[in-house]
């Protein structure tokens, strides 16, 4: 089952905002004319009971101290930057499993939180971005690849080499590749260097798995991603484009790697 976490803070929110508000404009004005008319009474023990009475229930004294706390954070989450924790392997070498990364949320515009509606335009996508969206056969999972082709593009894909309008993507073999944790088994690869348009990044190729060969036209306000992990990727060879409402943000820095143990080496390193 996935957990719509952005809905839960949004409603917490609206939880704690409303008995705040209600203690504000109700209750506490009550509890203050009840303190004030047992003072008037004079005696010592009126004075002690005046003061339990002028004291916030602790479900006011909750929503006062958390409505602010989460309110930050949902700023934050919704329209700067987001963690994410990688949970596969199909962006390796890039990400590795168990990286854990942030991305930043006003790349490619401002949205609102719960209905993603955008509300500011500050940048689209370019090519070769490390991209989060929203998985378009299941809106609910986030999934992250690389931008490989732009609206109008066409994208040819044949014996594992990318074309774009017709023109071949550079790639250069680099070495067999050795894997490390959870990504072991990619060990034996062939790891190579490839220039999408201003990035360079490294690509994984399995030689002896076939390619899937094809051809398609990127339409207006959608975009063609693949893994770094060619032939261990469930990207847009298999389910279509991305439309542009499923955006998330750009993937910029890995934070933090656990898998299994504290991946030192991975702390810091940026994401090209």
């Amino acid at each position: 089952m996935n957990v719509d976490f952005e809905l839960i803070m949004v409603w917490t929110l609206v939880v704690c905002g409303v008995v705040w508000l209600i203690d504000v404009k109700l209750w506490k004005p009550a509890r203050i004319l009840k303190a004030e008319a047992l003072l008037a009474t004079g005696g010592e023990a009126d004075v002690n009971s005046s003061e339990k009475i002028r004291r916030e229930p602790i479900l006011v004294e909750y929503a006062r101290s958390f409505f602010p706390v989460i309110l930050v954070v949902l700023i934050l989450r919704s329209f700067m930057m987001e963690p994410f924790r990688i949970p596969s392997g199909s962006m390796m070498p890039t990400l590795l499993v168990g990286d854990f990364i942030m991305v930043n949320k006003f790349s490619y515009g401002l949205r609102l939180p719960v209905t993603h509606q955008k509300i500011l335009d500050l940048g689209e996508p370019e090519r070769g971005d490390v991209a989060v969206f929203r998985y378009p056969d299941d809106p609910n999972v986030d999934y992250i690849k690389r931008v490989v082709a732009l609206p109008g593009d066409t994208i040819g894909y044949v014996n594992k080499q990318i074309y774009i309008n017709g023109e071949p993507v550079k790639q250069k073999f680099v070495h067999a590749y050795e894997g490390v944790g959870s990504g072991f088994n990619m060990t034996g690869n062939h790891l190579l260097n490839e220039q999408l348009g201003e990035v360079n990044h490294q690509i994984l190729i399995n030689p002896e798995r076939a390619p899937m060969n094809g051809e398609r036209t990127v339409p207006e306000g959608h975009y063609f991603v693949m893994g770094d992990n060619r032939d261990n990727s469930n990207d847009s060879r298999v389910w279509g484009f991305v439309p542009e409402e499923n955006l998330v943000g750009k993937a910029v820095l890995i934070w933090m790697n656990w898998d299994g143990g504290l991946g030192w080496d991975r702390i810091g390193n940026l994401i090209d």
